[in-house]
């Protein structure tokens, strides 16, 4: 089953590998469900059911005007776990953006079927630089964000892509293939939904929706996080979700699954088996 129809009739590229407990990945901003394969590789063999999907507007589901709101997002996370028969003993793992639909899933659809959850360099609580926010990103490097993607998307994303994982003068945590390779999912996704995706993720507060985690919840991030500061994300989250258990990745960038892949699925595997 390659694609599925969410309740509005857009079409959702689905993958599945292995057998098991289902333990379901979303993505993050603007890539695909592809960066997942290694952790959803490594889930497989070792007993576990990966399913990965890519978000509406991006990788190879349809691109529709709408639905790049969360209620959305998190209908159509829904309809991919009844299409794929998860209604138990699951797991949510969100990366980045995808942590918001783990959220909103959890307050809007009561968190049905799972028993533990994850979030990886996680967008969760509140992105946004406000009053009561004082470690978010500000307002006018979220506007500069969009403009650069409105004006020449191919070359902002190559920028992106560096700071997301951790590119310097002297250290590069991933090969340059990866770099290329984050590229083409990047430009895969529509102009469109990546706009609208970006104000969602920086704009929708969480913070209300923490106490709806009722179940283990693992939160990962790196310390060295230039795209979500963790200040503005994992410490907040840790702090308000019950049943939580942070883990900081010393100088970790944002793209942990291909900078520390092996330190993330063993801490994975360890939180299931937990």
């Amino acid at each position: 089953m390659p694609f599925t129809m969410t309740r509005d009739a857009t079409s959702i590229y689905v993958k599945q590998w292995g057998e098991g407990r289902p333990v379901v990945l979303v993505h993050g901003w603007p890539l695909s469900a592809d960066t997942w394969d290694p952790v959803g590789l490594a889930l497989a063999q070792n007993g576990y059911r990966a399913i990965a999907y890519d978000r509406r507007g991006f990788g190879r589901s349809d691109q529709p005007w709408g639905g790049y709101d969360y209620d959305t997002l998190s209908d159509d996370l829904a309809d991919v776990m009844k299409a794929c028969n998860v209604t138990e003993n699951a797991t949510l793992v969100g990366f980045s953006m995808g942590g918001g639909e783990v959220a909103r899933y959890m307050s809007r659809h009561g968190g049905r079927g799972l028993v533990s959850a994850a979030l990886v360099s996680s967008i969760v609580p509140f992105l946004a630089r406000t009053s009561d926010n004082p470690h978010g990103v500000p307002q006018s490097v979220l506007d500069e964000m969009g403009d650069g993607i409105r004006t020449d998307r191919a070359d902002f994303m190559q920028s992106f892509i560096e700071d997301f994982y951790g590119i310097g003068m002297l250290s590069s945590p991933v090969s340059e293939a990866v770099l290329e390779d984050s590229w083409r999912q990047c430009m895969q996704a529509g102009l469109w939904p990546t706009l609208a995706c970006a104000k969602a993720f920086s704009a929708t507060d969480f913070r209300s929706e923490l106490p709806a985690f009722r179940v283990p919840t693992l939160i990962i991030h790196g310390t060295g996080d230039k795209t979500v500061p963790i200040e503005a994300s994992a410490r907040p989250a840790a702090k308000g979700i019950a049943a939580s258990r942070l883990i900081e990745y010393e100088d970790g960038p944002h793209g942990l699954f291909a900078s520390h892949t092996k330190r993330l699925v063993g801490d994975l595997l360890s939180h299931l088996k937990g």
